[in-house]
């Protein structure tokens, strides 16, 4: 397992091939979050830390960069049907609140 602590801002992470990945902007929990400055997209993204195969003045990966840059996908985190259904009850509750009789 690596040693979060060895992670730090501004490092570059480096896929297995050698190709860069990101920057480090921080430690998100169980994730590393990406700069935005170094995006294609100018979005932040995240990669788990099980990803990471070790740490040295780089965060090197277990995998590809495009299989990395292919987990950004997850950054949506879409909801499923039933996450969907919550979702649509807490705004329809809300807009209740909002809207209701004061």
């Amino acid at each position: 397992m690596v040693a979060t602590s060895d992670i730090r801002e501004h490092m570059e992470v480096i896929g297995a091939d050698g190709l860069h990945v990101g920057t480090v902007d921080h430690l998100d929990g169980g994730r590393i979050k990406l700069t935005r400055s170094d995006s294609s997209d100018g979005q932040h993204h995240y990669l788990d830390i099980g990803l990471v195969d070790h740490v040295d003045q780089h965060v090197h990966l277990n995998v590809s960069a495009e299989e990395a840059m292919e987990e950004f996908g997850g950054d949506n985190l879409e909801l499923d049907e039933e996450e969907e259904q919550v979702a649509d009850n807490d705004d329809a509750f809300m807009k209740q609140k909002v809207d209701g009789p004061r």
